[in-house]
């Protein structure tokens, strides 16, 4: 039997960290009836577990009640994809503040695909980034492989939490990055000598340093590319 491995995927996130409006308009003239659609929307950051939330802002007239659920449809379905490198975009709050539509070419379908505008227009100007797993992580080692672990832990963006001793054997605590921690036990076994062990769970989502973003929006777009192509 033949047995394909591949890496574990790091499921990261995409957030914004400003507030910013966006426009969308769906115009489409063909031989028959035309499809036309217009939204403004403004979108928001929210605390890290907040996900999503869709506001209907609108007074009056301006969009009618039944196509504005195809305008957060639109919005649902453009941030599973993201927008910097294809993650679902979280912790953001959209607000549905004004729009056009006309009587005979406006319908649900143009009113998503004008959501799915205004969220593009949006996100483009509200400072976007990509957010990572962080592990809480427990090592059980002993004293002479201390220095080595803790240097090690170090060159994988790892933040020490405190540590302990038990019966001789040294605990260490620390928050490290998940992307960093995927050859961990092989890693610590051969630095070890087999004689450690350690044990991870996730805590929580913060935002990747500047300048390992790039490299994996970069990784990221250059696969999605890739995938397009074959």
């Amino acid at each position: 039997v033949e047995v394909i491995l591949h890496a574990p995927k790091v499921p990261y996130r995409e957030t914004i960290l400003k507030s910013a409006e966006g426009h969308g308009r769906h115009k489409k003239q063909t031989g028959g009836r035309g499809q036309f659609a217009d939204c403004k929307i403004k979108i928001e950051p929210l605390s890290r577990g907040g996900e999503f939330e869709f506001v209907d802002d609108i007074f009056g007239g301006a969009i009618p009640q039944n196509f504005r659920p195809a305008v957060e449809k639109g919005i649902q379905e453009a941030r599973q994809k993201g927008f910097l490198a294809g993650n679902p975009m979280v912790d953001f709050r959209v607000r549905l503040i004004d729009g056009q539509f006309h009587d005979v070419d406006s319908s649900e379908l143009a009113f998503k695909i004008a959501g799915s505008l205004a969220y593009k227009d949006a996100m483009a100007k509200a400072s976007p980034t990509l957010l990572e797993p962080v592990m809480k992580v427990e090592i059980h080692t002993s004293d002479e492989f201390m220095g080595d672990v803790m240097s090690d832990l170090s060159h994988r963006r790892g933040r020490p939490q405190g540590m302990d001793s038990k019966g001789g054997v040294q605990i260490v605590n620390a928050l490290v990055p998940m992307a960093e921690m995927l050859n961990y036990a092989p890693a610590l076994r051969a630095m070890t000598q087999g004689r450690s062990s350690f044990h991870m769970e996730f805590s929580h989502y913060e935002e990747v340093p500047r300048m390992v973003q790039e490299k994996i929006i970069a990784e990221a777009r250059k696969n999605m590319k890739e995938e397009q192509e074959a």
